[in-house]
């Protein structure tokens, strides 16, 4: 799987992907990242990808010509599933879109600055846009870095254990149960016996029943409780 992340600021990028399981996936040749810099497109002197909006108003609004020439040139090499753009105002990331995007095979992500990109690019290029929260951030780089860690572990042999991404949190609409190690007793506090006795099918019943209490007590909504 590749992504082709596009962004004026590309240092910012460096050390979410060159670490952990996205540094693993890249070395196994499972996925491929690749960052781009926008100003490379850029074709004045200054190599500014902004300027004042149209209408006046605050900021500046990233411009068409750098981002479609990028967009175009990585068309031009392989077809691509999704263009997202990474924007507060998109839908909210969650497993099941992580989900889905861990079967499409080319994946271009626009990481927006300033105060957003011209609406054009939006409405010409992006299949799909994404939040991962309502607030804003200074750029789409983090949001970019969080989509393709959630995305990247769930595609069979990231992970060493292949089990491990199918048992995480909101994989089954459920937040995850209470996890212990050894020592099964430090300082007096100890481990459910229930999982120390070996009862497979007790213990995963037990894990259910803690993860629905989990849900119900802190993310009711997951439940069709309300909020």
């Amino acid at each position: 799987m590749r992504f082709d992340i596009i962004s004026v600021l590309p240092g910012l990028l460096e050390s979410p992907f060159a670490h952990s399981i996205l540094q693993r996936a890249q070395k196994k040749g499972i996925s491929e990242i690749v960052v781009h810099n926008l100003r490379d497109y850029a074709t004045n002197k200054q190599k500014s990808v902004d300027d004042y909006p149209y209408g006046g108003g605050s900021g500046m609004v990233m411009t068409i010509p750098p981002f479609a020439a990028c967009i175009e040139k990585l068309k031009s090499e392989r077809e691509y599933d999704e263009i997202i753009f990474m924007s507060p105002d998109g839908e909210t990331l969650n497993q099941a879109i992580a989900n889905q995007l861990s079967i499409k095979k080319n994946i271009i992500i626009l990481c927006g600055h300033y105060k957003g990109i011209d609406q054009r690019i939006r409405d010409i290029y992006v299949t799909r846009e994404i939040s991962i929260g309502d607030y804003v951030l200074s750029g789409g780089e983090l949001p970019a870095a969080v989509l393709v860690d959630a995305v990247v572990r769930l595609i069979p042999g990231v992970l060493s254990d292949e089990t491990s991404a199918l048992s995480d949190s909101f994989q089954d609409d459920l937040l995850d149960a209470p996890v212990y190690t050894r020592p099964a007793d430090w300082n007096g506090h100890k481990v459910p016996d229930i999982l120390l006795g070996g009862n497979t099918p007790e213990i995963e019943k037990w894990r259910h029943e803690q993860a629905l209490e989990r849900t119900r007590l802190r993310r009711p909504d997951l439940l069709g409780e309300g909020e």
